[in-house]
């Protein structure tokens, strides 16, 4: 178990007489109950707590530090004086207090009330007992000092509770996006969302881009956006799996992401993400950056680089007898011819040569190629093998 360690000392030099003491651990119960219901009224995220477990935790809390007063209250201040165990009930009532959701603020103005009211109690039991103006002002530097080192070590608690349960929830979102990448069965998948305290979208979108563009990134994304800090197999490049980004959303993240050599895979229902994941993957390993949605005719064409070599070699088989210069010659004006629907004039201005030249170059390609021109399998093959 951590152990707070307090940064400053009780600064009283003085020390309470022994028979005021007594008297305050003679109504100290009375004192504790006074002290949890204050703070339970003054503050209203605490109305409710203790009609759960941690209401048992925070009276507790309270009976020790009040207690852990009492052992200091008759000593000389110093270092060895015993507070540990006040200090560690801080601590973890701060880390409990995290748990259970409610803010620093609210732990913290529950010390003050608290305070006040302890204050209130033991110096009017203080006054009774005969304890002088000197040594009341004496004894309200004690108190003051010590319900900071408390509220100090309950500070601390609450921030290490939150930190490791960022850590921990971090941890089991990059298990989730681990889990999408490898198509992980669906009940293992929702599992990890309900670990990760996850609510699932409807859609998620894979980006990819360098680790160093995360940072400035993350900001405009939505909170639910899971990051996986490094990909396997590509050196320093980061996933983003970034929820309902739909219509307008997607147009900001583009602009986003815009000049920070990023891949923009498309939505896909979120248990579906991989597909996202490898259509990103595919265009960042093609050298394409940005929106997947514009580079789809050429992800398509380069799917199997072995099958559109080998359509391309069949679909040029009728150049095969010609001279190397005149067949990419004639290569180039059949492509044009595609691209242009057989629109003369477009097809010489595409190639920067004069139309009748055209003209000459679709007659040889002609009789090389007879009817098949105009067959349909052959315009498409061609267009596919040549795009």
């Amino acid at each position: 178990m951590a152990r707070f360690r307090p940064t400053r000392q009780l600064t009283s030099q003085g020390r309470l007489p022994r028979e005021v003491v007594e008297a305050m651990r003679a109504e100290l119960p009375t004192v504790a109950d006074d002290v949890v219901a204050a703070i339970i009224a003054g503050v209203p995220s605490y109305q409710d707590a203790l009609s759960g477990p941690m209401g048992e935790t925070i009276k507790m809390a309270v009976r020790i530090a009040l207690d852990g007063f009492l052992v200091i209250a008759p000593r000389e201040n110093d270092p060895r004086t015993p507070r540990a165990p006040a200090l560690d009930g801080a601590y973890q009532l701060g880390r409990g207090e995290a748990r259970n959701g409610r803010t620093p603020e609210a732990l913290l103005a529950a010390y003050r009330i608290g305070a006040r009211t302890a204050w209130r109690l033991l110096s009017a039991i203080a006054l009774r007992t005969g304890l002088s103006s000197e040594g009341l002002a004496d004894f309200a530097e004690l108190v003051f000092a010590y319900i900071d080192e408390l509220s100090d070590a309950s500070a601390a608690g609450h921030a290490d509770e939150r930190d490791s349960a960022g850590r921990v929830r971090q941890r089991y979102l990059e298990m989730l996006a681990g889990q999408l990448l490898s198509g992980a069965a669906a009940t293992v998948v929702d599992d990890t969302a309900e670990r990760a305290g996850w609510e699932p979208p409807s859609t998620l979108t894979a980006v990819l881009l360098p680790v160093a563009q995360v940072g400035a990134v993350i900001p405009s994304l939505p909170s639910a956006t899971i990051e996986l800090p490094e990909v396997p197999d590509l050196a320093g490049i980061a996933l983003l799996l970034v929820p309902d980004l739909h219509d307008a959303g997607r147009a900001v993240l583009l602009r986003t992401v815009s000049g920070r050599s990023a891949v923009v895979g498309p939505s896909r229902p979120w248990r579906e993400a991989k597909a996202s994941y490898v259509r990103a993957r595919r265009a960042q390993e093609s050298g394409y950056d940005g929106d997947t949605e514009r580079h789809l005719v050429n992800l398509i064409l380069s799917a199997d680089p072995e099958a559109r070599a080998d359509l391309r070699a069949a679909v040029l088989a009728p150049l095969a007898g010609t001279r190397a210069g005149t067949a990419e010659k004639l290569t180039e004006t059949l492509r044009a011819w595609l691209l242009h629907h057989g629109r003369r004039d477009e097809i010489a201005a595409h190639l920067f040569v004069h139309p009748q030249t055209v003209r000459y170059r679709m007659n040889q390609l002609r009789e090389l190629y007879g009817d098949d021109l105009d067959d349909p399998a052959t315009v498409l093959a061609l267009t596919v093998a040549l795009g």
